[in-house]
């Protein structure tokens, strides 16, 4: 009888750690046991949704990388869904989360998959997947070439582990470039440099601004003139702090963001907005109109959106009428150090989502190795300035044919979009990535917002200046609930101690359950007497 006795409070207690270890921190993801084999005798239909920048050629790919795809798994449908941005992708997941209606396969960024995990089990650890020697990279199986794990580069491979596993196969991959104006840096009475430095870029487009006597711009005759307009603002101020070697965030996931190194650069953005040398997407629209309208000299937008820049961008935006004729060249971002060159690594991954049923992850694997192969990396790559993730298609004849061909026509081979992929193919070891953790798309989003908010409170005649900034490190920490985030890289939340009312709670439970045992050993043992 004794022995049950331990046995009962052994058992009650055990039963109790879950709910205590449930009270405080993140919930743990499920792994994921490949199947021996995939059943080709069931039928599987999956979703993928996928980004697209209302390019139809695009459209056109996925739609033959699915045609080709279900021709080699005639028991695979795939339906695609298709967005215009990666934030509606990212918002639309974590609703359907709550509902258990996620998609198959995403289209995403590693900051949003962090979120993503904080649900239990929702997206698939692909370690076994990867390694698996019939269904895996390169897997002998397989009703396609795939590359093998060691032909992904493999700094695009790494920027998809995270929390400890491989949560995303890279799918394509950029960075940020400056589009410049060159008619106008030469008309100004300036060369432009190998590498372009903050410094040449700020007193360049302060001379751009100068006026006649009618209050037309000289440089251009028109009425407006931004000479420097920025895309995205949060990879403006993670870009600079990283070239600035100054804090931002811990691969811990420590937020680094509101430093004096970040003051000193707010301060300097907010003298050149006050002149009107410089401006944002968001306060003012698409950096491209500007520059092809001969309304800016620096545009700086993704390697990606080249196809929207210059006198004969195939994607531009604006009348024929509006457009003006210039040398447009694509450099590097600016730079503090330009003997060490540092610019950001991005670009969308793929994610698989958990399902009760293990062969229709399976599938959504197969379907998400096969946007790998060489015919789609190196198609999807020829419609913009991205470049394919694999050594295999990047070394391809195919590939290496379509880069030589820059300048041919203004379409496949525009010559802008083709020395857009060639500056990240020129710079693969001068890019970076930053730590991705539950909190860590929330960060960026914060780092954007700083230079958004003094741009934007320049422009309305405000005084930016220490007491300014440190109110606005507190609004932007409270908007983006920062003092929330305290993430680590290892996916899960770092709440800090508990809060006494919580320890309290816990200590009442934990002495609830002493008493009740106390009790029953105490009857237990009075019958036994």
């Amino acid at each position: 009888m004794k022995f049950k006795a331990k046995h009962l409070l052994l058992l009650t207690m055990i039963s109790c750690l879950p709910f205590f270890a449930g009270c405080h921190g993140s919930k743990e993801q499920t792994s994921f046991s490949v199947p021996e084999a995939f059943d080709t005798s069931k039928d599987y239909e999956i979703t993928f949704w996928a980004k697209n920048d209302t390019n139809k050629t695009q459209t056109d790919i996925y739609k033959k990388a699915i045609s080709d795809f279900q021709k080699l798994y005639p028991n695979i449908t795939v339906n695609i869904r298709l967005y215009t941005d990666y934030g509606k992708i990212y918002n639309d997941v974590i609703t359907n989360i709550a509902t258990d209606t996620t998609p198959d396969v995403c289209i995403t960024y590693p900051d949003h998959i962090a979120t993503y995990l904080t649900g239990q089990g929702t997206v698939v650890p692909l370690d076994d997947l990867i390694s698996d020697e019939k269904y895996g990279l390169g897997g002998s199986d397989l009703a396609f070439d795939s590359p093998s794990s060691d032909e992904i580069i493999p700094k695009f491979l790494e920027e998809c582990s995270f929390a400890g596993h491989y949560y995303a196969l890279p799918f394509m991959r950029s960075t940020e470039a400056c589009y410049v104006n060159r008619t106008y840096v030469e008309a100004l009475g300036y060369t432009l440099p190998e590498t372009l430095t903050w410094d040449f870029v700020w007193e360049v487009s302060e001379a751009a601004i100068k006026k006649d006597s009618d209050g037309k711009f000289l440089i251009n005759g028109q009425d407006v003139m931004i000479p420097f307009i920025y895309k995205s603002t949060d990879n403006m101020m993670i870009q600079m702090l990283n070239q600035k070697g100054a804090g931002y965030s811990t691969s811990e996931g420590e937020i680094d963001l509101f430093n004096d190194t970040t003051k000193d650069l707010l301060n300097t953005i907010a003298a050149h907005a006050k002149t009107g040398a410089f401006s944002t997407f968001k306060i003012s629209s698409y950096p491209a109109n500007f520059l092809n309208a001969g309304q800016c000299i620096f545009a700086v937008d993704s390697t990606a959106g080249s196809t929207w820049m210059g006198t004969n961008a195939p994607l531009c935006d604006i009348s024929d009428s509006a457009l003006v004729d210039f040398d447009t060249e694509v450099m590097t971002i600016p730079q503090f150090d330009p003997e060490h060159p540092s610019m950001i690594s991005q670009g969308p991954s793929l994610c698989i989502f958990n399902k009760k049923d293990p062969q229709e992850v399976l599938a959504s694997w197969l379907f998400t190795q096969y946007l790998l192969t060489n015919d789609v990396q190196t198609a999807y790559s020829e419609t913009e300035g991205y470049v394919p993730v694999t050594s295999k298609a990047q070394n391809s004849d195919q590939y290496q044919d379509y880069l030589s061909r820059a300048g041919e026509d203004n379409d496949t081979h525009y010559q802008v979009k083709i020395q857009a992929s060639r500056l990240l193919l020129d710079n693969m070891d001068n890019t970076f990535i930053t730590p991705v953790f539950n909190g860590s798309a929330s960060l960026r989003d914060a780092a954007g917002q700083l230079i958004e908010n003094v741009t934007k409170s320049v422009r309305r005649k405000q005084e930016v200046n220490d007491d300014f900034i440190e109110k606005l490190y507190s609004d932007v920490s409270s908007l983006y609930h920062l003092d929330q985030v305290a993430g680590t890289a290892d996916g899960k939340k770092d709440l800090g101690p508990l809060p006494g009312t919580a320890r309290l709670l816990l200590a009442s439970l934990a002495a609830t359950w002493i008493l009740i045992l106390l009790y029953l050993l105490f009857r237990h043992f009075r019958k036994s007497r």
